[in-house]
Protein backbone atom coordinates (compact mmCIF):
# COMPACT_ATOMS: atom_id res chain seq x y z
CA UNK A 1 0.00 0.00 0.00
CA UNK A 2 1.55 3.35 -1.00
CA UNK A 3 1.29 6.66 1.41
CA UNK A 4 -1.35 9.33 1.28
CA UNK A 5 1.17 11.31 -1.18
CA UNK A 6 1.69 8.04 -3.36
CA UNK A 7 -2.05 7.78 -3.53
CA UNK A 8 -2.07 10.07 -6.88
CA UNK A 9 -1.49 9.35 -10.36
CA UNK A 10 0.59 12.11 -12.04
CA UNK A 11 -2.48 13.82 -13.63
CA UNK A 12 -3.72 14.47 -10.47
CA UNK A 13 -7.05 12.02 -12.20
CA UNK A 14 -7.50 9.40 -9.24
CA UNK A 15 -6.06 6.69 -7.09
CA UNK A 16 -3.92 3.65 -7.92
CA UNK A 17 -4.84 2.20 -4.58
CA UNK A 18 -8.26 1.99 -5.11
CA UNK A 19 -10.68 -0.16 -7.03
CA UNK A 20 -11.67 1.17 -10.17
CA UNK A 21 -15.03 -0.22 -11.82
CA UNK A 22 -15.71 -0.81 -15.48
CA UNK A 23 -15.00 2.75 -17.52
CA UNK A 24 -17.76 4.29 -19.05
CA UNK A 25 -18.69 4.28 -22.84
CA UNK A 26 -18.14 7.74 -24.13
CA UNK A 27 -19.89 9.12 -26.58
CA UNK A 28 -18.33 8.76 -30.08
CA UNK A 29 -17.05 12.20 -31.44
CA UNK A 30 -18.44 13.09 -34.70
CA UNK A 31 -15.82 12.13 -37.54
CA UNK A 32 -14.42 15.00 -39.24
CA UNK A 33 -13.17 14.20 -42.91
CA UNK A 34 -12.24 10.77 -41.59
CA UNK A 35 -10.53 11.62 -38.46
CA UNK A 36 -11.67 11.11 -35.13
CA UNK A 37 -11.01 13.32 -32.16
CA UNK A 38 -9.25 11.67 -29.00
CA UNK A 39 -11.77 11.02 -26.77
CA UNK A 40 -11.32 12.72 -23.07
CA UNK A 41 -11.01 10.57 -20.08
CA UNK A 42 -13.82 9.67 -17.97
CA UNK A 43 -13.39 8.75 -14.52
CA UNK A 44 -15.43 6.31 -12.87
CA UNK A 45 -18.23 6.94 -10.39
CA UNK A 46 -15.49 5.48 -7.48
CA UNK A 47 -12.38 8.01 -8.25
CA UNK A 48 -14.66 11.17 -9.17
CA UNK A 49 -15.03 11.88 -5.25
CA UNK A 50 -11.40 11.69 -4.98
CA UNK A 51 -10.10 13.62 -8.17
CA UNK A 52 -8.18 16.46 -7.06
CA UNK A 53 -10.35 19.71 -6.03
CA UNK A 54 -7.90 21.31 -8.05
CA UNK A 55 -8.64 19.58 -11.31
CA UNK A 56 -12.57 20.70 -10.37
CA UNK A 57 -12.25 24.06 -9.76
CA UNK A 58 -14.61 26.41 -11.82
CA UNK A 59 -12.80 28.37 -14.20
CA UNK A 60 -13.19 32.06 -13.98
CA UNK A 61 -15.57 34.16 -15.21
CA UNK A 62 -18.62 31.95 -14.32
CA UNK A 63 -19.69 28.04 -13.64
CA UNK A 64 -18.40 25.74 -16.06
CA UNK A 65 -20.69 24.29 -19.23
CA UNK A 66 -21.81 20.87 -19.73
CA UNK A 67 -20.18 21.63 -24.07
CA UNK A 68 -17.81 19.76 -24.69
CA UNK A 69 -14.96 21.09 -25.04
CA UNK A 70 -13.41 22.62 -28.67
CA UNK A 71 -11.04 20.59 -30.95
CA UNK A 72 -7.06 20.45 -29.98
CA UNK A 73 -4.69 22.39 -31.59
CA UNK A 74 -1.30 21.95 -32.20
CA UNK A 75 0.55 22.67 -29.00
CA UNK A 76 -2.02 21.64 -26.76
CA UNK A 77 -1.45 19.21 -23.91
CA UNK A 78 -2.08 15.99 -24.47
CA UNK A 79 -0.86 15.45 -27.09
CA UNK A 80 -3.79 15.32 -28.80
CA UNK A 81 -4.23 15.20 -32.54
CA UNK A 82 -5.57 18.30 -34.22
CA UNK A 83 -8.65 17.75 -36.31
CA UNK A 84 -8.97 18.56 -39.93
CA UNK A 85 -11.55 21.15 -40.54
CA UNK A 86 -14.55 20.82 -42.86
CA UNK A 87 -13.88 21.99 -46.85
CA UNK A 88 -16.15 22.04 -49.28
CA UNK A 89 -16.16 18.75 -51.34
CA UNK A 90 -13.75 18.18 -54.03
CA UNK A 91 -14.66 17.93 -57.43
CA UNK A 92 -12.81 15.12 -58.26
CA UNK A 93 -13.73 13.25 -54.77
CA UNK A 94 -17.44 13.21 -56.18
CA UNK A 95 -16.12 12.09 -59.76
CA UNK A 96 -14.18 8.84 -58.18
CA UNK A 97 -17.16 8.22 -56.23
CA UNK A 98 -19.95 8.00 -58.74
CA UNK A 99 -17.42 6.20 -61.14
CA UNK A 100 -17.02 3.61 -57.97
CA UNK A 101 -20.76 3.94 -57.16
CA UNK A 102 -21.41 3.20 -60.87
CA UNK A 103 -19.52 0.10 -60.94
CA UNK A 104 -21.21 -1.38 -58.07
CA UNK A 105 -23.89 -1.40 -60.02
CA UNK A 106 -22.84 -2.86 -63.33
CA UNK A 107 -20.77 -5.67 -61.37
CA UNK A 108 -24.25 -6.14 -58.86
CA UNK A 109 -26.79 -6.44 -62.14
CA UNK A 110 -28.78 -3.24 -60.33
CA UNK A 111 -29.78 -0.99 -63.66
CA UNK A 112 -32.46 -1.40 -65.90
CA UNK A 113 -32.92 -2.11 -69.96
CA UNK A 114 -36.01 -2.55 -71.99
CA UNK A 115 -37.15 -5.40 -74.44
CA UNK A 116 -34.44 -3.98 -76.97
CA UNK A 117 -31.49 -3.79 -74.51
CA UNK A 118 -31.27 -0.32 -74.28
CA UNK A 119 -29.64 0.76 -71.42
CA UNK A 120 -29.91 4.95 -70.56
CA UNK A 121 -27.25 4.37 -67.83
CA UNK A 122 -24.56 2.96 -69.90
CA UNK A 123 -25.41 5.37 -72.48
CA UNK A 124 -25.12 8.49 -70.32
CA UNK A 125 -22.28 7.47 -68.22
CA UNK A 126 -20.03 6.12 -71.14
CA UNK A 127 -21.34 6.66 -74.69
CA UNK A 128 -22.63 10.10 -74.65
CA UNK A 129 -19.77 11.85 -72.96
CA UNK A 130 -17.27 10.15 -75.49
CA UNK A 131 -19.67 11.98 -78.18
CA UNK A 132 -19.63 14.81 -76.76
CA UNK A 133 -16.08 15.24 -77.12
CA UNK A 134 -16.37 14.54 -80.71
CA UNK A 135 -19.11 17.04 -81.29
CA UNK A 136 -18.30 20.10 -79.20
CA UNK A 137 -14.70 20.03 -79.06
CA UNK A 138 -13.60 18.04 -82.52
CA UNK A 139 -16.27 18.88 -84.92
CA UNK A 140 -17.46 22.14 -83.13
CA UNK A 141 -21.51 21.16 -84.08
CA UNK A 142 -23.70 23.65 -84.33
CA UNK A 143 -27.04 22.54 -83.65
CA UNK A 144 -30.88 24.60 -84.22
CA UNK A 145 -33.99 23.80 -84.81
CA UNK A 146 -34.65 21.72 -81.93
CA UNK A 147 -38.01 23.60 -80.81
CA UNK A 148 -39.22 21.09 -83.81
CA UNK A 149 -38.51 18.25 -82.24
CA UNK A 150 -41.70 17.33 -79.60
CA UNK A 151 -41.45 17.78 -76.18
CA UNK A 152 -42.72 14.50 -75.79
CA UNK A 153 -44.77 11.90 -77.88
CA UNK A 154 -43.16 9.94 -80.68
CA UNK A 155 -41.70 11.37 -83.45
CA UNK A 156 -39.84 10.23 -86.76
CA UNK A 157 -36.62 11.73 -87.35
CA UNK A 158 -35.02 11.13 -90.54
CA UNK A 159 -31.55 12.54 -91.66
CA UNK A 160 -29.35 12.40 -94.66
CA UNK A 161 -26.35 9.66 -93.82
CA UNK A 162 -22.54 10.42 -94.87
CA UNK A 163 -19.24 10.04 -94.36
CA UNK A 164 -18.19 6.46 -95.14
CA UNK A 165 -18.19 5.41 -91.28
CA UNK A 166 -21.70 6.40 -89.88
CA UNK A 167 -21.15 8.37 -87.73
CA UNK A 168 -23.29 10.82 -88.11
CA UNK A 169 -25.87 8.70 -86.59
CA UNK A 170 -24.39 8.46 -83.61
CA UNK A 171 -23.75 12.63 -83.04
CA UNK A 172 -26.87 13.27 -84.21
CA UNK A 173 -28.29 11.32 -81.30
CA UNK A 174 -25.88 12.65 -79.05
CA UNK A 175 -25.94 15.82 -80.25
CA UNK A 176 -30.21 15.92 -79.58
CA UNK A 177 -30.35 14.55 -76.11
CA UNK A 178 -28.27 17.41 -75.23
CA UNK A 179 -29.41 20.14 -76.98
CA UNK A 180 -33.24 18.96 -76.64
CA UNK A 181 -35.14 20.81 -72.91
CA UNK A 182 -36.42 16.90 -71.94
CA UNK A 183 -32.90 15.28 -73.22
CA UNK A 184 -34.88 12.70 -75.17
CA UNK A 185 -32.96 9.61 -76.24
CA UNK A 186 -33.03 8.89 -80.05
CA UNK A 187 -33.79 5.36 -80.92
CA UNK A 188 -31.88 4.48 -84.04
CA UNK A 189 -32.60 2.44 -86.77
CA UNK A 190 -29.40 0.20 -88.53
CA UNK A 191 -28.62 -2.38 -91.36
CA UNK A 192 -28.98 -5.84 -90.19
CA UNK A 193 -24.92 -5.95 -90.96
CA UNK A 194 -24.41 -3.56 -87.76
CA UNK A 195 -26.49 -6.38 -85.39
CA UNK A 196 -24.14 -9.32 -87.20
CA UNK A 197 -20.66 -7.72 -85.98
CA UNK A 198 -19.87 -8.89 -82.15
CA UNK A 199 -18.93 -5.93 -80.83
CA UNK A 200 -20.71 -3.26 -82.97
CA UNK A 201 -24.17 -4.64 -82.38
CA UNK A 202 -23.66 -5.12 -78.13
CA UNK A 203 -22.93 -1.72 -78.36
CA UNK A 204 -25.98 -0.46 -80.29
CA UNK A 205 -27.99 -2.68 -78.40
CA UNK A 206 -27.14 -1.27 -75.06
CA UNK A 207 -27.22 2.71 -76.80
CA UNK A 208 -30.56 2.26 -77.93
CA UNK A 209 -30.67 1.23 -81.31
CA UNK A 210 -32.41 -1.39 -83.29
CA UNK A 211 -32.63 -3.37 -86.60
CA UNK A 212 -34.54 -1.21 -89.27
CA UNK A 213 -37.59 -3.02 -89.93
CA UNK A 214 -41.49 -1.52 -89.83
CA UNK A 215 -42.59 -4.19 -87.09
CA UNK A 216 -39.28 -2.35 -84.29
CA UNK A 217 -40.18 1.13 -85.88
CA UNK A 218 -43.43 0.76 -85.02
CA UNK A 219 -43.66 -0.45 -81.91
CA UNK A 220 -41.00 2.35 -80.54
CA UNK A 221 -43.39 4.64 -81.96
CA UNK A 222 -46.37 3.58 -80.81
CA UNK A 223 -44.69 3.64 -77.14
CA UNK A 224 -44.19 7.36 -77.32
CA UNK A 225 -40.07 7.32 -78.77
CA UNK A 226 -38.20 9.57 -81.00
CA UNK A 227 -36.97 6.89 -83.67
CA UNK A 228 -34.10 7.73 -85.96
CA UNK A 229 -34.03 6.76 -89.59
CA UNK A 230 -31.79 7.06 -92.52
CA UNK A 231 -33.31 6.12 -95.71
CA UNK A 232 -30.17 6.38 -97.67
CA UNK A 233 -28.21 3.17 -96.10
CA UNK A 234 -25.12 2.24 -97.20
CA UNK A 235 -25.96 4.31 -100.77
CA UNK A 236 -25.40 7.49 -98.83
CA UNK A 237 -22.65 6.33 -96.65
CA UNK A 238 -20.45 4.84 -99.05
CA UNK A 239 -20.90 7.79 -101.94
CA UNK A 240 -17.52 9.18 -103.62
CA UNK A 241 -16.60 12.53 -102.40
CA UNK A 242 -17.58 13.81 -105.95
CA UNK A 243 -20.54 13.08 -104.95
CA UNK A 244 -20.98 15.01 -101.39
CA UNK A 245 -24.08 16.46 -100.07
CA UNK A 246 -26.38 14.94 -103.22
CA UNK A 247 -28.88 12.88 -101.29
CA UNK A 248 -29.21 9.45 -102.75
CA UNK A 249 -32.56 7.23 -103.61
CA UNK A 250 -34.85 7.33 -100.57
CA UNK A 251 -35.82 3.15 -101.10
CA UNK A 252 -39.20 2.26 -101.27
CA UNK A 253 -40.39 4.61 -98.07
CA UNK A 254 -40.69 2.13 -95.94
CA UNK A 255 -40.16 4.91 -93.08
CA UNK A 256 -43.20 6.58 -94.26
CA UNK A 257 -45.22 3.42 -93.67
CA UNK A 258 -44.57 3.47 -90.25
CA UNK A 259 -45.17 6.83 -89.50
CA UNK A 260 -48.49 6.65 -91.26
CA UNK A 261 -49.55 3.33 -89.63
CA UNK A 262 -48.96 5.36 -86.22
CA UNK A 263 -50.15 8.45 -87.15
CA UNK A 264 -46.76 10.03 -85.91
CA UNK A 265 -45.14 13.07 -87.17
CA UNK A 266 -41.91 13.03 -89.67
CA UNK A 267 -39.31 15.23 -88.61
CA UNK A 268 -36.71 16.03 -91.31
CA UNK A 269 -32.82 16.89 -90.39
CA UNK A 270 -30.28 18.02 -92.60
CA UNK A 271 -26.39 17.36 -91.08
CA UNK A 272 -23.44 19.05 -92.74
CA UNK A 273 -20.02 18.04 -91.83
CA UNK A 274 -19.99 14.11 -92.15
CA UNK A 275 -18.82 14.04 -96.08
CA UNK A 276 -15.35 15.30 -94.68
CA UNK A 277 -14.73 13.45 -92.38
CA UNK A 278 -13.38 10.53 -94.16
CA UNK A 279 -13.76 11.68 -98.03
CA UNK A 280 -13.44 8.74 -99.83
CA UNK A 281 -11.47 9.03 -102.85
CA UNK A 282 -12.09 5.70 -104.59
CA UNK A 283 -14.19 1.75 -103.26
CA UNK A 284 -12.32 -1.38 -104.18
CA UNK A 285 -15.52 -3.36 -104.71
CA UNK A 286 -13.32 -6.53 -105.54
CA UNK A 287 -12.04 -6.28 -102.02
CA UNK A 288 -15.03 -5.59 -100.76
CA UNK A 289 -16.91 -8.45 -102.00
CA UNK A 290 -14.20 -10.96 -100.31
CA UNK A 291 -13.92 -9.24 -96.84
CA UNK A 292 -18.38 -9.28 -97.61
CA UNK A 293 -18.52 -5.09 -97.34
CA UNK A 294 -20.88 -2.64 -98.98
CA UNK A 295 -17.69 -1.06 -99.95
CA UNK A 296 -14.15 -0.40 -99.12
CA UNK A 297 -13.02 2.96 -98.83
CA UNK A 298 -10.06 4.48 -99.96
CA UNK A 299 -9.33 8.07 -98.66
CA UNK A 300 -6.23 10.60 -97.78
CA UNK A 301 -5.52 8.97 -94.52
CA UNK A 302 -7.02 5.42 -95.14
CA UNK A 303 -5.42 2.38 -95.52
CA UNK A 304 -1.79 4.59 -96.18
CA UNK A 305 -2.01 5.11 -92.10
CA UNK A 306 -3.19 1.98 -91.08
CA UNK A 307 -5.08 2.70 -87.66
CA UNK A 308 -3.86 6.74 -87.74
CA UNK A 309 -6.08 6.65 -90.99
CA UNK A 310 -9.49 6.21 -88.93
CA UNK A 311 -9.01 9.18 -86.73
CA UNK A 312 -11.50 11.91 -88.14
CA UNK A 313 -10.86 14.81 -89.61
CA UNK A 314 -11.96 18.08 -87.88
CA UNK A 315 -14.47 19.16 -90.23
CA UNK A 316 -17.74 21.98 -89.22
CA UNK A 317 -20.81 20.69 -88.72
CA UNK A 318 -24.05 21.86 -88.47
CA UNK A 319 -27.68 20.16 -87.68
CA UNK A 320 -30.80 21.88 -88.63
CA UNK A 321 -34.01 19.90 -87.44
CA UNK A 322 -36.62 21.02 -90.35
CA UNK A 323 -40.42 21.60 -89.24
CA UNK A 324 -42.47 18.48 -88.83
CA UNK A 325 -44.49 17.13 -91.17
CA UNK A 326 -47.79 15.74 -89.91
CA UNK A 327 -49.25 12.40 -90.87
CA UNK A 328 -52.18 11.43 -88.74
CA UNK A 329 -55.08 12.71 -91.29
CA UNK A 330 -53.24 10.29 -93.96
CA UNK A 331 -53.44 6.65 -91.72
CA UNK A 332 -55.66 5.28 -93.72
CA UNK A 333 -53.13 5.39 -96.69
CA UNK A 334 -50.33 3.66 -95.35
CA UNK A 335 -50.49 1.28 -97.45
CA UNK A 336 -50.95 3.16 -100.97
CA UNK A 337 -47.88 3.44 -103.18
CA UNK A 338 -48.47 6.71 -104.27
CA UNK A 339 -49.24 8.36 -101.07
CA UNK A 340 -45.86 6.79 -99.39
CA UNK A 341 -43.78 7.93 -102.86
CA UNK A 342 -44.83 11.36 -102.18
CA UNK A 343 -44.18 11.91 -98.85
CA UNK A 344 -41.21 10.07 -98.93
CA UNK A 345 -40.56 12.66 -101.85
CA UNK A 346 -41.66 15.75 -99.85
CA UNK A 347 -38.71 14.63 -96.97
CA UNK A 348 -35.89 13.98 -99.40
CA UNK A 349 -36.52 17.46 -100.84
CA UNK A 350 -36.97 19.52 -97.70
CA UNK A 351 -33.38 17.67 -96.64
CA UNK A 352 -31.66 18.48 -99.73
CA UNK A 353 -33.06 22.14 -100.14
CA UNK A 354 -31.78 22.69 -96.21
CA UNK A 355 -28.24 20.85 -96.79
CA UNK A 356 -28.28 23.74 -99.53
CA UNK A 357 -28.54 26.15 -96.89
CA UNK A 358 -26.29 25.37 -94.30
CA UNK A 359 -23.56 25.17 -96.81
CA UNK A 360 -23.98 28.69 -97.71
CA UNK A 361 -23.28 29.42 -94.32
CA UNK A 362 -20.35 26.91 -93.54
CA UNK A 363 -18.32 28.06 -96.84
CA UNK A 364 -14.69 26.27 -95.11
CA UNK A 365 -15.09 22.84 -94.06
CA UNK A 366 -12.94 23.16 -91.62
CA UNK A 367 -13.18 26.82 -90.42
CA UNK A 368 -14.30 27.95 -86.97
Amino acid sequence: MTGAGEGRDPAGIGRFDVPQGPVAPAVEPARRNGHRPTAPFAPTPAAADEVDTAATDEPAGGPATDEPAGPATDGAPGGTEPAVPDRPGDHWDRKVANGLSFLRRRLSGDYEVDEFGFDPELTDAVFHPLLRLLYRDWFRTEVSGVEHVPVDGPALVVGNHSGTVALDALILSAALHDKHPARRYLRLLGADLVFRMPVVSEIARKTGGTVACNPDAERLLRGGDLVGVFPEGFKGVGKLYADRYKLQRFGRGGFVSAALRTGTPIVPVAIVGGEEIYPMLADIKPLARLLKLPYFPVTPTFPWLGPLGMVPLPSKWLIQFCPPIPTAHLTDSADDPLVVFNLADQVRETIQQTLHTLLERRPDPFGP
